[in-house]
């Protein structure tokens, strides 16, 4: 059927018990496996600015023959299996606690280890199934912080986090951190530079039996929004997060160990951003959960008066519905207690439950 690389983007989503029934019907295709079902899909194509698209039914294209679009489709619909030993059948919360004196969004208020223990200690209560302990600020910006200066900042609350029931992430590009951070603990390594920052990340992950998130940046994070640029912002970052799995899987790391996060905010304008909004379900394509970090980012800020980052706690959990609402699996959040709510409203209404 195609000639070229393809992508598919699931369209026309059902949710609840009619997804169910759309699927036993033959209607319809189930999304990444979870409670979603797709009755369109949009082909795509080429390559980066030249590619085209077409749409089908979900049921015309599940009985296709073509080998590359059967393998493509078998990766946007198989279920995925836990992530960190947490099932992904509903929305998962990871909670941020940034152990830095400049984080762009609460830099210094939780950069003493009793202030960081106690606010991860706060967003377990409020439903944070991960926590996420990040040393180094890696705002529009940022300076790069010393791998000693991060140990000490993070290891202390990785201490006071043991025997936790969340999930513990470790936030860094650092290899040394991340192997440090594994050994107190931690069981996800969470990579703003998809193991491109330090080679020797990848084999830290490997061997600790770490689970990961890989995310797309582009370029360094003191630079990275002085003029980003793309041809086509979805499919170069689906293909660099492509890349970087197949990295990952060849080097003996399971693809049932990864996670991938398109990284709004991150080398990216606001169109930028809302083009990957608009293009989350194109992303299942990877075969892996999706993480949507977009708490609090400087693009919510052109929607309404929101110059102040705690401002935009609304247009952050709206992100997180229209993430949902596409079959993302895993949320990276400031405010845990209001996308909880969020989100469960959102569930009640689609799915027709509050469970």
């Amino acid at each position: 059927m195609a000639d070229g690389k393809i992508y598919l983007r699931p369209l026309g989503f059902v949710y609840g018990p009619q997804a169910d029934a759309a699927i036993e019907d033959g209607l319809a295709l189930p999304l990444a496996g979870g409670p979603i079902a797709f009755t369109g899909v949009e082909l795509i194509e080429g390559a980066p600015g030249k590619s085209k698209a077409y749409i089908f039914s979900a049921s015309a294209l599940g009985e296709a023959g073509d080998p590359d679009l059967r393998s493509r489709l078998d990766l946007v619909t198989r279920p995925r299996p836990p992530f960190a030993g947490l099932d992904l059948s509903r929305p998962t919360l990871m909670g941020i606690v940034n152990v830095t004196p400049d984080s762009f969004s609460d830099g210094g208020l939780y950069n003493e280890t009793e202030g960081a223990v106690a606010h991860a200690a706060e967003l377990i209560k409020d439903g944070a199934a991960i926590v996420d302990i990040g040393g180094e600020s890696t705002r529009p910006g940022s300076e790069t912080v010393a791998s000693e200066d991060e140990l000490a900042r993070v290891l202390p609350v990785l201490e006071g986090l043991k025997g936790t029931h969340a999930a513990i992430s470790i936030d860094t590009r650092k290899a040394e951190v991340a192997r440090a951070a594994a050994k107190a603990g931690a069981k996800i390594f969470n990579d703003v530079s998809a193991f491109t920052y330090d080679p020797d990340s990848l084999q830290v992950a490997v061997e600790t039996g770490l689970d990961v998130v890989l995310m797309h940046a582009q370029g360094e994070p003191k630079t990275m929004q002085d003029n980003p640029t793309y041809a086509d912002v979805v499919l170069e970052v689906f293909d660099y997060l492509e890349a970087r799995i197949e990295t990952c899987v060849a080097a003996g790391l399971p693809a049932s160990r990864i996670a991938a996060d398109p990284g709004l905010g991150f080398g990216k304008t606001l169109e930028h951003n809302l083009a990957l909004f608009a293009n989350v379900s194109l992303f299942h394509g990877l075969g892996v959960p999706l993480l949507i970090g977009a708490s609090r980012k400087q693009f919510i800020r052109r929607f309404g008066q929101a110059a102040e980052p705690r401002a935009r706690e609304p247009g952050s959990h709206a992100a997180a519905i229209a993430s949902a609402s596409q079959g993302a699996q895993l949320f990276r959040v400031h405010d845990v207690a209001g996308t909880s709510q969020a989100l469960g409203v959102w569930r009640a209404a689609m799915f027709g439950s509050e469970t």
